[in-house]
């Protein structure tokens, strides 16, 4: 077990439990010591996203995908792109 697993699986509860200032807290600190950790990164982002930074996460997004470009960042860029680029003109004219 890599010694971020414990860092990730803590920030996961964390978020599932509302506690999304605290998760992002402890991401900042591990990445301090653990940068390139392309699953830190991601989580950054992921907990950016909730927090409706879009821009911010997809930046944390990017720098996970360039590290590990198989890994879930790549699929949340993709999926990140898809939700900004929805139209529904119904919505603009009700």
């Amino acid at each position: 077990m890599k010694p971020t697993e414990c860092i990730i699986n803590k920030i996961k509860s964390l978020a599932a439990d509302g506690q999304i200032m605290a998760a992002e807290n402890l991401v900042d600190d591990a990445l301090l010591k653990h940068p390139d950790d392309s699953e830190l990164l991601f989580q950054k982002g992921k907990l950016l996203w909730k927090e409706g930074r879009r821009a911010e996460a997809m930046s944390w997004y990017i720098k996970s995908a360039e590290i590990n470009p198989v890994g879930p960042a790549a699929r949340a860029i993709e999926m990140s792109r898809d939700i900004e680029s929805y139209f529904n003109p119904d919505l603009l004219n009700p």
